[in-house]
């Protein structure tokens, strides 16, 4: 063993003297140039090419960088066998990564590529007013040179709408709404928001299961259409029209739609917009990948249906809400905002600025409203929010009760699927019966919502015999008219004959 030791110390002895020699005699620069000539050498034998990916380019972020790092976030969870954690800012997800040094194999197209991650130190750096981490990070891409002009730059391509879309969907939605008066913010931003927690899904949706399916495929179809709307030349978005009485969940339908796509909502407050160019502003602020919603467009403003004759009255505030009389609000010439605006808000050159977004509209009273607002390629959808259905009370059941469908066929259940149409009664009316029930027994809860059903149900044909009685009074008296009118004449003509008869 002696003897190992001896011979290792003599061959680093001479490996040193020899190093000492050639920095001797070669200069730095020869030297340089003769690392670099053996490179090149290297790189023409070899089969691979190789891309740096920095994380900082000059003095700016590198979008790519942190793309990349994201993208293989998927990838380094599964293969990795050490990897970093972070969470970001308004992030509900946690993000997996490569550690320093540490490489992982990623597929695309068929064609392999190496991902490795380095770390270094940076040298120190003189004064700056944009100081530098003191580490510096970078990927670097090892592809094979045949698969170049398969991988690049498509494959870089795919990077950064993946990155995209994770970004998206490991975020908190946001719920909208414009500032009063289009007044901007400290950013220049005129929405105010809030995160958008709203736990409604197509599941809880109280409406007909076959319905739910339909506009679930038209959304799906919609996010998945890109190559089809620039195929057709079309803009990217679609509007969807949810019509009906209150209370028949349209809201909710606003919130499932959300969850279901992943979007963010703006809730477009039409009586805070002044003119035609501020709802023009207001529409370039918004992002791609979300919902813009106008509820009760009927009462928001006086956009009166053209075709009608006598016009609707607008809906009228309450008193306490009323603008003071003079006040820049209150006056008419202060609101300049038009039907022709908000056409083209939604269907005009400006409603193209941006992707993939939805326009929906709600109004409780689609008579109001012009043709020209809910055509097709403006509102392209129109949903009828209907009273509450047999299926839709299954559904409120289920949520509310926790009602099996193994009981759907029980006596109960048929009485009620035999009295839920005829009573007319609204999701939200269900859903405050069961809520004030749901801590009592299931079937007793039950059987208390199917008396309230029956109630209804005597009250709407108590109402509706009242109506018949009145109507028939009405007409009764439209006939004995005629006759009272004839009896009261023949009575004044015969007191103008008595009285003459006493003059003469």
């Amino acid at each position: 063993m002696k003897e190992v030791w001896t011979s290792l110390a003599s061959i680093m002895g001479v490996f040193a003297f020899f190093q000492s020699i050639l920095h001797a005699v070669f200069p730095p620069e020869l030297r340089f140039a003769a690392a670099k000539l053996f490179n090149r050498l290297f790189r023409g034998f070899s089969t691979y090419c190789y891309f740096d990916i920095t994380e900082m380019d000059g003095v700016n972020t590198n979008e790519l960088y942190h793309a990349v790092q994201l993208y293989l976030s998927q990838s380094a969870s599964m293969a990795a066998s050490r990897m970093s954690l972070s969470r970001g800012l308004n992030s509900s997800a946690f993000t997996f990564g490569l550690a320093n040094n540490d490489r992982i194999v990623n597929g695309f197209r068929g064609a392999s590529a190496t991902w490795e991650h380095t770390v270094t130190q940076r040298q120190s750096q003189s004064f700056s007013l944009r100081p530098l981490s003191e580490e510096k990070r970078s990927f670097t891409l090892r592809i094979k040179k045949k698969d170049k002009p398969l991988l690049i730059p498509a494959y870089l391509d795919h990077i950064m709408e993946t990155a995209t879309e994770l970004r998206r969907r490991n975020q908190d939605r946001r719920l909208y709404t414009n500032s009063r008066g289009g007044s901007m913010e400290s950013r220049g931003f005129p929405w105010e928001s809030v995160p958008f927690k709203h736990p409604s899904t197509f599941d809880t949706l109280a409406m007909d299961p076959a319905r739910k399916e339909l506009i679930m495929a038209d959304l799906n179809d919609f996010a998945q259409g890109k190559a089809f709307y620039e195929n057709t030349g079309r803009a990217w978005k679609r509007g969807y029209l949810l019509y009906g009485p209150p209370g028949t969940g349209k809201s909710s339908m606003i919130a499932a739609m959300a969850n279901h796509l992943g979007y963010d909502i703006y809730d477009l407050e039409l009586t805070e917009v002044q003119t035609n160019s501020e709802l023009r502003k207001l529409l370039m602020k918004t992002t791609s990948k979300s919902i813009i919603v106008i509820e009760d467009i009927d009462c928001s403003v006086n956009l009166i249906n053209r075709s009608s004759k006598k016009p609707a009255p607008p809906c009228e505030p309450p008193p306490d809400l009323r603008p003071a009389r003079g006040t820049e609000d209150g006056g008419a010439a202060a609101r300049t905002i038009t039907l022709s605006g908000l056409l083209s808000f939604t269907d005009g050159l400006w409603s193209c600025c941006g992707s993939e977004r939805i326009f929906v509209f709600t109004t409780n009273h689609i008579e109001k409203l012009d043709p020209a607002l809910v055509r097709s390629g403006r509102m392209d959808m129109h949903v009828f929010m209907s009273y509450c259905s047999f299926q839709a009370l299954k559904i409120l059941m289920k949520n509310y009760l926790g009602w099996e469908d193994s009981e759907q066929s029980d006596e109960l259940m048929r009485e009620l699927a035999e009295v839920v149409d005829e009573a007319e009664i609204t999701p939200a009316d269900v859903s405050g019966i069961l809520i004030k029930n749901r801590r009592r027994e299931r079937r007793e809860a039950a059987a208390e919502l199917l008396e309230a059903l029956k109630a209804r149900v005597e009250r709407r044909k108590r109402s509706s015999s009242e109506q018949v009685v009145e109507a028939e009074e009405q007409e009764k008296r439209a006939l004995e008219s005629p006759k009272e009118s004839t009896d009261q004449l023949m009575h004044s003509c015969n007191a103008k004959e008595d009285k003459g008869a006493e003059e003469d």
